[in-house]
This record gives C-alpha cells, sequence and structure tokens, in this order.
C-alpha cells in the first residue's frame, strides 16, 4: 500500500461519513414536511419489518402534510401503528385508503433538544473522521517501520492526512450550523 492509496482510502472513509450525517440530519425534522422524514420507519410486512417505502408511496400533501398511500389496502392500520410508535412524535390518521400525517408546530424547548440532538451526531461524525485519520497514521507509520517509506515521506504523508481531516471536520461544522438555522427558523 502506497501512501497516496492510504490517503484516498481515508478521503473515501471520511467522505461516507459526512453523507451519513447527512443523512441522519435529514430525519431530524423542522415544521416542514420531508418524504425523507419516514425513512427509517419499519412497518410490520406479514411478520417482517420493511421499510415503509417498500409498502407505501410517500407524498408531500402540502409543506406541513405528508400523506402515505399503502400498495394493500389493509397495510393502511400497520403503517399508522408503525409511524406512532416511531421516535418522530408524529400523530397519523386514517383518511380513506390513505394515512395523513400532520407535521405539529415545534416549541421552543422542543427544538432545543433537536439542536442537542443535531449536536450529538455532529460530534459523533467528528469522532469517526478522527479515528479515521489515526487508522491512516497508524497504516503510515507501519510502512514507515517496515522501510518502504522514509520518515519525511510519513511526516507529509500525515501532515496530508490531517489536512483532510480538518477539511471534513469543517464541511461538518457547516453542516451543523446551517441545521441548527434551519430549526431555530420559525
Amino acid at each position: 500500500m502506497s501512501i497516496e492509496d492510504i490517503r484516498k482510502t481515508a478521503e473515501q472513509k471520511m467522505t461516507r461519513s459526512v453523507e451519513s450525517l447527512k443523512t441522519d440530519l435529514q430525519k431530524v425534522r423542522t415544521g416542514r414536511a420531508s418524504t425523507g422524514l419516514l425513512d427509517h420507519v419499519m412497518v410490520d410486512y406479514y411478520g417482517s419489518p420493511v421499510p415503509i417505502s417498500q409498502v407505501a408511496n410517500i407524498t408531500l400533501a402540502d409543506a406541513r402534510t405528508l400523506m402515505v398511500s399503502p400498495w394493500e389496502k389493509k397495510m393502511g392500520q400497520a403503517i399508522e401503528k408503525a409511524i406512532r410508535d416511531s421516535d418522530l412524535g408524529l400523530n397519523p390518521a386514517s383518511q380513506g385508503d390513505a394515512v395523513r400525517v400532520p407535521m405539529p408546530m415545534l416549541t421552543e424547548e422542543r427544538r432545543r433538544d433537536l439542536i442537542k440532538v443535531v449536536k450529538g451526531e455532529g460530534e459523533n461524525a467528528k469522532v469517526a473522521v478522527r479515528n479515521i485519520r489515526r487508522d491512516a497514521n497508524a497504516s503510515l507509520q507501519t510502512l514507515q517501520k517496515d522501510k518502504q517509506i522514509s520518515e519525511d515521506d510519513e511526516r507529509r504523508g500525515q501532515e496530508d492526512v490531517q489536512k483532510l481531516t480538518d477539511r471534513f471536520i469543517a464541511e461538518i461544522d457547516k453542516l451543523l450550523v446551517a441545521k441548527e438555522a434551519d430549526l431555530m427558523a420559525i
């Protein structure tokens, strides 16, 4: 493995960590409805849990309401129960064959709680990026011990990995600031 391979691998892993954070932040709801909000809700489908998107079509009725249209009529109750039991704090209601999911207004206290959740997710992403940096630096040290690279090359490689780490940490911070602003907007 070369220095460039280690750098590329670290960059790919850091990119995946940031993408994972983006996905997690989409699940933290603001006052607006989003079809991605229900992505992680699992529905009991004939005894096995499946994502809601595999048993129903999710659409926006308006800015504050989701409509969930099950592909099988008898799945309506199971979908309604799964949404109610999720940690999203939503109260779905049946409307004919479909399930309406209104987004309640967020209170100031709930917004503060959500910001704490967002900051926790961001800190987890930063820890993941730092762990990737640690692994890359350990790989560089192993190459240097095995006399495959010089000490100068190892130092340069570690500086490159540190620059990558700084870039991804800054990107995570930017995502967190944007999500906080989004949550505090009324």
